[in-house]
């Protein structure tokens, strides 16, 4: 990439859950259109590698370890993305985790805790935290990663549905709020994706074979995603190019929802 050129060349983006998946996936891509990157995860080892790799390849990143359900860790990634870069511009929310296999049934209460404090908290804390540093640059972009399951339903998953539909709403009403101060705010949603999380999630189910081929039969293009095409929706709400979208809701689903 040519010095001075690319679709966010010299803004500041923090991308959460960096260490692998449609994180790491985006903060490639990111990097690679001039955007100065914090990864952040809490995985250290191999987020410190999606890091390095960045960095080889010319691009400019750090890696932070970062617990997105601690308010004390989300102050401190936010500190050092502004300590470092001087700003911040742009915050993917993506950490999260799939929470499938919870019958409402035998649901306990400490594992649908576990996983909205996660999927949904951790995107509050996100907003909470990351929005003043934007608005004392003048604005930015937050772009929340919910899910096709926060616009549908799927037995066996109320948890993970009910916390993707609240991070597609508190986007809403988070962009509503903050649109005077130059901040937008949208939700990104996935169908399924080839990551490591989909993949383990298959491979716990019961027949991971029948499974996989239901979840593909779902998708109208015969197919699950890859995370470049997640990666790539983020850089476009990311950039200047979407300055007027706000939220809104990008569905990357290879027509889930369509039927």
């Amino acid at each position: 990439m040519a010095k001075g050129s690319g679709r966010v060349h010299g803004k500041v983006a923090l991308v959460t859950g960096a260490a692998s998946g449609l994180g790491a996936a985006t903060a490639r891509v990111l990097a690679r259109e001039g955007a100065l990157v914090v990864l952040s995860d809490l995985s250290v080892e191999a987020g410190e590698a999606v890091a390095h790799e960045i960095t080889l390849a010319g691009g400019t990143a750090i890696f932070v370890r970062h617990d997105v359900t601690s308010e004390h860790d989300w102050a401190h990634v936010v500190a050092t993305a502004v300590k470092t870069y001087g700003r911040l511009d742009v915050l993917m929310n993506n950490a999260g985790v799939s929470g499938g296999g919870h019958e409402l049934m035998t649901h306990t209460l400490e594992a649908w805790r576990q996983i909205l404090s996660i999927n949904l908290d951790g995107v509050f804390l996100g907003l909470r935290h990351a929005g003043p540093a934007m608005a004392a640059n003048g604005g930015g972009s937050i772009i929340n990663v919910s899910s096709i399951l926060g616009k549908v339903g799927m037995a066996g998953a109320a948890a993970y549905c009910a916390s993707k539909g609240g991070v597609a709403l508190l986007s809403k009403a988070a962009a509503l709020e903050w649109a005077p101060l130059n901040i937008r705010v949208n939700s990104v949603h996935p169908g399924f994706i080839e990551t490591p999380m989909v993949s383990e999630a298959i491979h716990q189910s019961e027949n991971s074979n029948e499974m996989k081929e239901m979840i593909v039969s779902r998708h109208a293009m015969g197919r699950m995603g890859v995370p470049r095409e997640i990666a790539d929706a983020v850089l476009f709400l990311a950039s200047e190019e979407s300055s007027f979208m706000t939220g809104s809701e990008l569905v990357v689903d290879g027509g889930y929802t369509a039927q």
